[in-house]
């Protein structure tokens, strides 16, 4: 439980009760582990003229901003540290920023996150207040609801700010703190209405009813039957409080005495004097409440909330692996990058291994020479598409290990693609050495044929062997002569090219940027690495207490 005023608990005791549990959700914050998964929260909702910046003033010290219409235009976190023996003092986060608080700090703030005027924003604004008076506690203050836009605001504010809140409070990690004043009619309030459509049961749920000194004449038991959830109950309940008001504030009434004040309204009620003894009255009694339900709420989720960083954390290693490390974007590591892809690129060849799968092909029989050349022909272009496949995937590979040497690579492919053809053009003349040819004819039909015979040489019988004889010292001479070509174009020259392109561009000072990726790749890879460090630093934040 937490320690009230007087009690004999010791501040060690206090501390190792409370604080660490406030803390932790707090650097998880910090860190961005939200963005992540829902933490443990208490959101503080209502509608506009609630007196929802009254309480929250009365419990942090903080003046904090007022004035007609939309007030709060970002998410305010409000820590509350209890700091012995320090002055009060207060500082302000946001955006990286961190400002020591003054009364205009927070507009200022809001203008630069969310623009002049009365635009909104969702992102998070920080203020850590400490100081010996305060409770130890956390809260996120969300803008007023707007019933009708006034001067300036935009026709759907009131969508716009339902849109931000309901962001909050439809998490089930998040205690609702609905703002209710005690002079309107309850059911009728929107930021009610919100809470219960999230919340139907009222589970997470409290009510603060601001405001008791404006009820009218005979109201009173119609106030009570509220707080004694005889309305609309709720499992947390309902707390009346007394906050300062405007005349008070022009007449810098400070908090203390203000709160003396309160508690000195209640005791000499006649009907509300009953609610001092029960504890569902003044500012006090609610910072009570609200640091023993967000401790029961964290101490209940810690369990849920380091398995979600477990297995968010096992999730994104195994993205990230799968994702390949993409460029360095610093002017150094861009150089050591490309003089290491440099030195790599004459290494790769995977021509021999490639050319394995393209050697030998079936053949028909023939009547004549003329048949015989065009059977030839054809069976010798049969042999391009394998060729053009070898040099696509030593493209591929040149592709893979580096991917922004489009000119050089485009270049010498068409090259490659041009030498490629221009063999293939002059295979469809039917030539070879004499010799050669009648010695793999010997070897094919295990017979000898003599230069003797030339240049005469007709044996019908012995065509089909012919054919084959002179298939094989094609496809032999394409087995060179491919590789060999593709190897000093696409490999040899490149990494020349490559090599003196990379010198010139190591003394550019954009260097970097000529490594580029693709966008998608790139910010998925970012945002992974992101999440890693943020789930890294929650997973040793939440083990030092659970």
């Amino acid at each position: 439980a937490v320690p009230s005023k007087g009690s004999k608990i010791t501040g060690i005791q206090y501390e190792e009760s409370i604080r660490p549990y406030i803390d932790l959700i707090d650097t998880l914050r910090s860190v961005g582990i939200h963005k992540d998964l829902a933490l443990p929260t208490i959101v503080v909702i209502g509608d506009q003229s609630s007196g929802k910046s009254s309480v929250l003033e009365a419990l942090s010290g903080v003046a904090l901003p007022r004035g007609n219409g939309i007030v709060t235009r970002c998410p305010l976190e409000l820590r509350l540290k209890k700091v012995p023996g320090v002055n009060w003092k207060a500082v302000l986060t946001y955006d990286k920023k961190a400002d020591e608080y003054v009364n205009s700090s927070n507009f200022a703030a809001q203008n630069e996150l969310a623009g002049k005027g009365v635009g909104l924003s969702d992102e998070l604004i920080t203020l850590e207040v400490m100081s010996p008076d305060v409770c130890d506690l956390t809260l996120i203050d969300l803008p007023g609801i707007a019933r009708v836009p006034v001067e300036g605001q935009p026709e759907d504010i009131g969508k716009q700010i339902k849109r931000l809140i309901m962001k909050y409070i439809k998490k089930h990690e998040t205690i609702n703190l609905v703002v209710v004043p005690c002079n309107t009619d309850i059911a009728t309030t929107e930021a009610l209405k919100m809470a219960q459509e999230v919340d139907p049961e009222g589970i997470r749920t409290v009510a603060i009813l601001t405001k008791p000194d404006l009820i009218d004449k005979d109201t009173e038991k119609s106030v009570l039957a509220i707080v004694h959830n005889k309305v609309i109950p709720l499992r947390k309940g309902y707390i009346v409080v007394k906050c300062r008001g405007q005349q008070q504030i022009d007449d810098e009434i400070p908090l203390e005495a203000a709160a003396q004040m309160e508690r000195d309204f209640f005791q000499n009620h006649d009907y509300f004097r009953c609610l001092l003894k029960a504890d569902n009255a003044t500012i006090k009694s609610l910072a009570v409440k609200l640091t023993q339900d967000l401790v029961e709420h964290i101490k209940k989720s810690l369990p849920q909330l380091q398995e979600q960083i477990k297995n968010q954390l096992w999730s994104v290693k195994k993205a990230l692996k799968d994702c390949e490390d993409g460029p360095p974007e610093d002017h150094e590591g861009a150089k050591e990058f490309l003089i290491k892809k440099s030195i790599l690129f004459p290494k790769v060849n995977n021509s021999n291994e490639l050319s394995e799968n393209y050697r030998g092909m079936e053949l028909p029989g023939f009547i004549n020479y003329r048949m015989f050349q065009k059977i030839l022909q054809d069976h010798v272009a049969k042999l391009k598409d394998p060729a053009m496949n070898l040099l696509n995937a030593i493209k591929g590979t040149i592709t893979h290990i580096c991917d922004k040497i489009n000119n050089i690579q485009l270049t010498q492919l068409e090259k490659a693609e041009q030498r490629i053809s221009e063999q293939f053009k002059m295979e469809n003349r039917i030539y070879t050495q004499d010799p050669i040819f009648l010695k793999i004819l010997s070897e094919i039909t295990n017979e000898t044929f003599s230069e003797k015979e030339l240049p005469v040489f007709d044996k019908q019988c012995k065509y089909s062997q012919m054919l084959e004889a002179y298939y094989e010292i094609v496809v032999q001479r394409m087995a060179d002569q491919l590789p060999l070509m593709i190897t000093f174009y696409m490999l040899q020259e490149t990494a020349q090219l490559l090599t003196i392109d990379t010198i010139k561009l190591l003394e550019k000072p954009d260097v970097h940027e000529l490594l580029s990726e693709d966008s998608d790749v790139s910010k998925r890879r970012k945002d992974l690495r992101a999440r890693l460090n943020r789930l890294t630093s929650a997973t040793k934040a939440i083990s030092i207490i659970f």
